[in-house]
């Protein structure tokens, strides 16, 4: 493999006419908004210049199993759901690879959360009724509960702190409760900490009150120190009360102990939130009872699938309340079953609208939806790289902080995971630390998020994308495409005109070649009219780099598409043929090797029985026709099975004719008389030969080579021309370190017959 090296260039111009023109021009480029510097504009030049002398095509065979590689599970998995259409089973995007997710990209559901317990954040008394009914269904044990009640007995204080939205206040509340506090005030989330103990209010005599602060504001200049606390514990004392504060990840903190708030099992909120719902309501189930009401509800497959995602604890309460109004007939089953989507898609709204979100925490959100399941470090890398664009767009300094948010607080935010795995490399398999959404669909959420509902990040995102086309890695850039793939099935238009048209016109091979991935795989996660697309820029006579990147489209969409592919391909050869052809210019010969090699990776891959015909047939059409089957077929014939446990080492196309020679098949004479063909052309006699004294020398050290290769010899040494050929090619062959003929090649001369001698 060659991998391609990093850097990126500028667009090259798109052809004339139509919004290909426009789009070339800037709108794929880079954010013309905010000044560049005479050292970042020197710099962007010698990449550009770097990255021109070190482009070259990848071979197609190599560019389908990186494809393959480095995808994430949704692009090949077993049923993917976009647009409200459902694609299941069989359909592969190549040889190996079924289309996968169970992710939907179409209109999204708004839902609108409400809060069981009110406002976080309120200040005052909290009514002693809400209290007492939280207490009915909330979920108050394990360890994490236990260990923050016995240090609120011994201290009357308590500091937890976990990540939003996972039942701290209503820990931090019940705790009290189960104190018995006579009352509970909350304490204004602003209050300054040198201030805390001023603000307790003490009861009387007989009584015993708990204060609770959540969400308490810190910062590197405002911290929450010990003595804030000690002083607050005096106060408390004095006044038999209690405090609970909550605080997130983040908090600025010296010399305090907290209690890690760890939330309860989801299954055991939902259980108990349902119970509670459905009490009151005995006619939904009487001869079941609540309880069994419940258990009924809980076996549902919607709720099943609930509860195996990464659901905060308010979108758990949430669902008790859908459930139960779907259990009383006001809400319909299918509004059941959308609901954990909604959830997800508001979230990620939630993200990049909330002002406290740091750009440089959504430029990883970003990131980690585009290299979902890839290494963390990487995926971090490149969310560093989109946060310097996304802040030229916003007019500020590109400055990255060297040593920033730790990996443990991304994650939390993101409500991902860190885990190990092996990744595929050139060099094989190598360990790494790879980051994933927990829930599989949030990464194509966001992505429809950022490109639909917030076009002001596109410049940036589009720069971004066409970075990560150009980089070096092959991770990277199967990976630009996918997320291009993703964009082009929410909004193909914009994505043909602002991506893929300015890549498909580039002068770059790298960058066609994302533009051929990209429309790939989005044709197989269902974006309209792709095949459309490919066929009219096979049939533009005008720009070769169009018809390079649709032939190359072809190469890795065949296997699924056969019919369309054999013809796209067959009529651009066709057209080959023109009276005003360049036969004598360098992209003449470039797109008679693409198309030889496109049809190279057809014929190899799991609908090769329905192409071997083809290729026969085309050397009896056009003059270019003829030439494409020769140079396909002896392509082919180089090609080994080195993959897999079960590589046998031989030609693939070795063992295809001696596995139809002994089921009796026709494949056999075909592929002899594609050989008969190539060794009686004189344009390809030369390398024909050369192809077939590989197979001899494989032979060599192969029974089973050496038994398919004879039955071959038998059906070419047919005529005396052929024997002669042959013959000579056996006893003046080299082998395999140039020196005499290998002994095989004297057994097969016997095969060849006597007439030769």
């Amino acid at each position: 493999m060659s991998p391609y090296e990093p850097d990126g260039a500028a667009p090259g111009p798109a052809a004339s006419g139509g919004p290909r023109a426009d789009a070339g021009e800037g709108r794929g480029s880079d954010d013309e908004s905010a000044p560049v510097s005479q050292d970042e504009a020197a710099a962007a030049e010698e990449a550009e210049q770097n990255s021109e002398e070190s482009d070259r095509p990848q071979k197609a065979w190599d560019a389908r199993r990186d494809l393959m590689a480095h995808s994430p599970a949704y692009a090949f998995g077993d049923t993917a759901r976009f647009g409200g259409s459902l694609v299941n089973g069989d359909q592969t995007i190549l040889p190996e690879g079924n289309v996968t997710g169970d992710v939907i990209l179409g209109t999204k559901t708004v839902i609108h959360q409400t809060s069981f317990f009110g406002s976080g954040h309120a200040s005052g008394e909290i009514p002693r009724e809400s209290l007492e009914r939280m207490a009915g269904f909330v979920v108050t044990d394990g360890p994490a509960f236990e260990s923050a009640l016995q240090q609120l007995r011994r201290d009357r204080f308590v500091v937890l702190s976990g990540p939003h939205f996972t039942g701290r206040r209503t820990a931090a509340l019940m705790l009290l409760h189960q104190l018995g506090v006579s009352s509970v005030r909350a304490l204004d989330r602003s209050t300054s900490p040198g201030d805390l103990a001023h603000q307790l209010e003490g009861g009387g005599a007989d009584s015993v009150h708990g204060h609770v602060l959540c969400d308490l504001v810190t910062g590197r200049d405002l911290p929450l120190r010990e003595p804030h606390l000690l002083a607050a514990r005096d106060k408390l004392t004095e006044q038999s009360g209690y405090l609970v504060i909550t605080v997130g990840p983040n908090a600025a903190l010296e010399d305090i102990d907290v209690v890690k708030w760890r939330p309860p099992p989801a299954d055991a909120v939902l259980h108990a939130h349902l119970l509670d719902l459905t009490r009151d309501v005995p006619e939904l189930a009487p001869d079941q009872g609540t309880v069994g009401r419940v258990k009924e509800l809980e076996q549902l497959p919607a709720v099943v699938d609930f509860l195996s995602r990464d659901h905060q604890l308010r979108e758990v309460a949430a669902f008790a309340r859908i459930l139960a109004d779907h259990a009383c007939g006001k809400v319909s089953a299918a509004k059941v079953t959308e609901f954990s989507l909604a959830t997800l898609e508001s979230q990620v709204q939630e993200w990049f609208d909330d002002p406290a979100t740091h750009l440089r925490d959504k430029a990883f959100l970003i990131s980690l939806a585009a290299f979902n399941e890839g290494p963390y470090a990487l995926t971090a890398e490149l969310s560093d790289l989109l946060y310097t664009l996304l802040q030229k767009t916003e007019g500020g300094s590109s400055r990255i902080p060297v040593f920033g948010t730790s990996i443990d607080k991304r994650l939390q935010l993101a409500r991902a995971r860190l885990y190990d795995q092996d990744e595929a490399t050139e060099w094989g398999p190598v360990p790494q630390s790879k980051a994933a959404y927990v829930d599989e669909r949030a990464s194509l959420v966001l992505l429809r998020e950022v490109w639909t509902g917030h076009p002001s990040a596109r410049p940036a995102f589009v720069n971004w994308l066409r970075r990560l086309a150009d980089d070096g890695r092959p991770l990277v850039r199967n990976r630009a495409a996918v997320t291009v793939a993703v964009l082009t099935v929410v909004d193909l238009p914009s994505a043909m005109a602002l991506v893929i048209e300015p890549w498909a016109t580039d002068r770059l091979y790298r960058r066609r070649l994302a533009a051929a991935s990209s429309l790939v795989l989005a044709h197989y996660l269902d974006a309209p009219n792709v095949l459309r697309i490919l066929d009219g820029w096979c049939a533009d006579e005008d720009d070769e780099r169009l018809r390079w990147t649709a032939i190359r489209a072809y190469a890795l969409l065949g296997p699924a598409e056969p019919k369309e592919a054999l013809a796209a391909l067959r009529a651009t050869a066709r057209r080959r043929d023109r009276p005003d052809t360049d036969t004598d210019s360098p992209a003449y010969e470039e797109e008679a090797a693409e198309l030889a090699s496109a049809l190279e990776l057809l014929l190899l891959s799991r609908i090769g029985v329905r192409v071997l015909p083809e290729i026969s047939d085309l050397l009896r059409g056009a003059p270019s026709e003829h030439d494409l089957a020769l140079r396909t077929f002896l392509g082919a014939c180089g090609r080994v099975d080195t993959t897999g446990e079960d590589a046998t080492g031989r030609p693939l196309l070795m063992e295809w004719f001696g596995r139809t020679t002994s089921e009796g098949g026709r494949d056999a004479d075909t592929i002899a008389a594609l050989w008969r063909a190539a060794l009686n052309d004189r344009a390809y006699t030369t390398l024909a030969l050369e192809r077939f004294a590989d197979w001899v020398r494989i032979a060599d050290r192969d029974p089973t080579a050496e038994w398919e290769l004879a039955s071959l010899l038998a059906l070419l040494a047919t005529a005396e021309a052929d024997r002669r050929r042959l013959a000579h090619l056996l006893r003046t062959m080299p082998g395999e370190r140039g020196g005499p003929p290998p002994p095989v090649a004297t057994r097969l001369l016997t095969v060849v017959g006597p007439a030769t001698r």
